[in-house]
């Protein structure tokens, strides 16, 4: 029984794969202008009679019909765009969703075929599900770090803009021309949202929501605030840089000083599952019995619990906000 369901968990596994990159609609604007070719113009609706457009169904995140219906049905399409953008990842949600159901049914294949444990194999596929999620949080963490070591130079930029006599959006602009990658792009964009019509207000706090960051934040309220109340808005700038950059340094110094504690819980969450891996390369039949009997698997449940608890303690100790 328990080879059959593993072979019918790959089978369906497989399968939905297929469908699922077969079966794919037509992009959204393809399909709107097919539309709007093959149909003729409908007439006007009744004003009084015309209800509100429900945005949240015309919403589409994924090319696949039911997988959009479903992500807009649970609201997390915002979310999901909104994510992806801020690590800078071009690929639609679809294909990580397809990576992480492949992965999964392949690694569980796998250490069913060398364990012969249904349990232990769908208890470690399941380890496989976040890492395509990990990875885009991994690329966000890392364009926040640079946009962080780069803002302190673009607000550096734009006093100086300021004090030539520039205005506030065309020191911006300027900032959103010259600076570099990730910056730029988000000056770029501020500047564009307030180009278009969109309150300057609008425009910044749009900014603090695509960078969630303290300093960015605390660049928005300068900036209204001074805006609002008058002021040296170059001066405020200034030490808003100056905050910036020290706030900056203090953080690596944080780092320097917690080294020591984030390599010891690297080194005790991978120590256990290398030094398993070796004892069952070694002995294959004396780690068997891990999974193979329910002493051992009640032992390697506890054992998995305990490492992730214990990384979850680390991570809280080195972790320092500033």
């Amino acid at each position: 029984m328990t080879a059959i369901a593993v072979i019918c968990f790959a089978v369906f596994a497989i399968a939905g794969l297929v469908l699922f990159v077969v079966g794919r609609e037509p992009s959204g604007r393809m399909k709107h202008r097919l539309n709007a070719l093959e149909q003729e113009p409908a007439p006007l609706p009744d004003p009084a009679e015309e209800a509100a457009p429900d945005i949240r169904r015309e919403e589409r995140v994924s090319d696949i019909g039911w997988l959009n219906r479903w992500m807009v049905r649970l609201d997390v399409a915002p979310k999901m765009r909104l994510l992806l953008y801020q690590a800078d990842v071009k690929s639609p949600p679809e294909t990580l969703l397809s990576i992480s159901a492949a992965g999964a049914a392949a690694f569980a294949v796998i250490v069913w075929l060398r364990t012969r444990s249904l349990p232990a194999a769908l208890l470690l596929s399941l380890c496989f599900v976040p890492v395509p999620v990990l990875y885009v949080l991994r690329k966000r963490a890392s364009r926040f770090a640079k946009f962080e070591q780069q803002l302190p130079e673009a607000l550096d930029m734009l006093v100086s803009a300021l004090k030539v006599g520039h205005s506030l959006i065309s020191g911006i602009g300027s900032v959103g021309r010259e600076s570099t990658e990730p910056v730029a792009g988000e000056f770029r964009k501020l500047f564009e949202e307030q180009s278009f019509g969109l309150d300057l207000r609008t425009a910044m706090t749009n900014l603090t929501l695509r960078v969630p960051l303290q300093d960015v934040r605390i660049l928005v309220a300068a900036a209204l605030i001074q805006k609002e109340s008058g002021g040296n808005l170059a001066e405020v700038l200034e030490k808003v840089a100056h905050t910036t950059r020290e706030r900056f340094r203090l953080k690596r110094q944080i780092m320097v000083h917690t080294a020591q504690g984030r390599l010891t819980g690297w080194i005790l969450s991978l120590l256990p599952v290398a030094l398993g891996v070796g004892m069952y390369l070694v002995n294959p039949e004396g780690m068997s019995v891990l999974w193979s009997r329910p002493v051992g698997l009640k032992m390697l449940y506890t054992s998995v619990a305990m490492v992730v608890v214990g990384c979850l303690l680390i991570r809280s100790i080195v972790r320092i906000r500033v």
